[in-house]
């Protein structure tokens, strides 16, 4: 089974999203699906050198009240999940571009996935700038790529096209928002869902693959 992740490496539904998702798996350990990330910016218009965050907090909620309410909801959320989400760690929301660029670098070399959680772990657990390419090349070395390659890899322009273009494929696709779950390219779930809300894709994908093996 293919499963494919819509999601922005700063957006804090798709981290926890990703966990319900993992439980959901766990319910059906019969299914061994690969997992691959698709690309979403959830501000493409975010400067390369990332913004303030409670600047953009405050200009989305209207107030430091309303921030904080909106921070202890996802935290307490997170921790639901088991997940540490420190918020109050971020100082400045990045642009996502090589974020994305390196974790299509990645796949390439089967890390992808152990990349993904880097990725969010480090942002949302230890308020890292994963927008700063250091910070990258330390997730990449630490997920088993090369540090030298990838720095050499982020400081060219390799893939940015195909990534743009990736990135205005899910806008065409109608992909407002993330994340979105997409089941062997036919079947859809958006939101981060409870695990239930995954089984019953989860149970019709996996028949239609044993269908399809079968003919």
């Amino acid at each position: 089974m293919l499963i494919e992740i819509v999601a922005d490496f700063v957006c804090p539904w798709c981290y926890i999203g990703k966990r319900r998702l993992d439980r959901a798996l766990a319910q059906r350990p019969a299914i061994q699906p690969e997992v691959r990330w698709l690309p979403f910016q959830l501000d493409p218009e975010t400067p390369l050198g990332g913004t303030d965050r409670m600047i953009d907090l405050l200009a989305k909620f209207g107030s430091v009240e309303r921030v904080r309410q909106v921070a202890a909801l996802l935290e307490q959320t997170a921790a639901a999940e088991g997940l540490d989400l420190n918020l109050d760690r971020i100082g400045r929301t990045p642009n996502t571009l090589d974020a994305h660029r390196l974790l299509r670098h990645a796949d390439a070399q089967g890390v992808a996935p152990a990349l993904a959680d880097a990725l969010q772990r480090a942002f949302f657990r230890d308020g890292r700038d994963i927008g700063d390419r250091h910070v990258l090349a330390d997730l990449a070395e630490a997920a088993g790529m090369d540090r030298e390659a990838t720095a050499r890899f982020l400081a060219s322009d390799a893939d940015r096209d195909a990534l743009r273009q990736s990135l205005a494929t899910m806008r065409q696709l109608g992909i407002q928002a993330v994340p979105c779950f997409i089941f062997n390219r036919v079947y859809s779930l958006s939101g981060a869902q409870e695990p239930g809300a995954f089984l019953p894709l989860l149970d019709l994908a996996g028949a239609e693959g044993v269908v399809a093996s079968a003919r």
